[in-house]
């Protein structure tokens, strides 16, 4: 059989059919080890995977294959700092939920989101939550950010989540489309995810027990049908995004904005840092890259460069 995994916490998965019936699910041995992604995580929500009846009365299980993915997110795992931990599988909008004031989202953040979404082909939005909340200066912090992400070429949507009136944008963005979510604790995620399914809360609530003993759950991500169409795919809360696999020379092509203008370098291997003749520098200097962006792209270099 075939089916779309829903949820994992690391030992079993949630699989829907093709029948819409929902089976748990382990691994055959042979899949725990994965050499092309060397994840801690054979096996993502969002995968297609293949597997057999080992109760047909009670549901359960065996997977013994995983489609090819169109794509995948990943970030150092949280266990090991040498590894990745796969994400989430087939997405089509990798949408980072931050805000301005409590707690605060650090640019730096932001771009290590946005640098990731990047390097794994996955259109990200970003969504300013909290804007009802805003004082006077976190007002002028906001514009900034519009400006900034504006000018790199990326989709920014302000709301307030408690207000429905704020989401139809944001709402018409992500129908029908598979929609990763992901940010810092306390950003209003799950208020935002409410309002796009209604009693989702309330589901949350009654599997919570299911994932078993021992289990560190909080480090997987778990899916669900919107009603109007499309999936959106939950993430737990997130301190910082730890980046892995990622060579100082190709950091560049990641940002959207100097990815445009890197043919203009004097040097084909130019970092943007010291070299002379760097259209990356120069665009700073004309104000057509932020300097805001820049200083977060140099702090990112100068941490690839330590892990060498």
């Amino acid at each position: 059989m075939r089916g779309v995994v829903y949820k994992s916490t690391g030992s079993w998965y949630a699989v829907k059919d093709a029948d819409g019936i929902f089976w748990d699910a382990r691994i055959k041995g042979k899949l725990k080890i994965d050499d092309e992604i060397s994840s801690t995580n054979p096996v993502a929500v969002g995968d297609t995977v293949i597997f057999e009846a080992e109760d047909n009365t009670i549901k359960t299980g065996i997977i013994s294959d995983v489609a090819d993915r169109h794509n995948y997110m990943v970030r150092v795992s949280p266990h090991n700092k040498n590894q990745k931990h796969i994400i989430a599988s087939n997405i089509d909008i990798a949408l980072l939920v931050a805000s301005v004031g409590e707690p605060r989202t650090s640019t730096g953040f932001i771009d290590r989101f946005l640098i990731t979404a990047e390097a794994y082909h996955i259109p990200a939005v970003i969504v300013v939550n909290k804007t009802d909340l805003l004082k006077p200066k976190h007002i002028d912090i906001l514009q900034r950010w519009l400006q900034i992400y504006n000018e790199a070429g990326y989709e920014i949507y302000p709301i307030s989540a408690p207000h429905r009136d704020t989401l139809s944008q944001l709402e018409s963005r992500i129908k029908n489309k598979t929609t990763l979510f992901s940010g810092h604790s306390g950003v209003g995620k799950s208020t935002l995810i409410n309002q796009f399914i209604p009693g989702i809360a309330i589901k949350t609530k009654e599997v919570s027990g299911w994932s078993g003993k021992g289990q560190h759950t909080t480090t997987f991500a778990e899916m669900f049908d919107v009603p109007g169409g499309g999936k959106i795919i939950d993430t737990p809360g997130v301190k910082e995004f730890g980046l892995i696999d990622f060579q100082k020379e190709e950091l560049s092509q990641y940002f959207p904005e100097m990815r445009a203008r890197l043919k203009d370098c004097k040097f084909n291997n130019c970092l943007h840092v010291n070299e002379p003749g760097c259209a990356i520098k120069q665009a700073v200097a004309e104000q057509k890259i932020s300097e805001e962006r820049y200083v977060s792209y140099v702090s990112i270099l100068e941490s690839i460069e330590k892990k060498w």
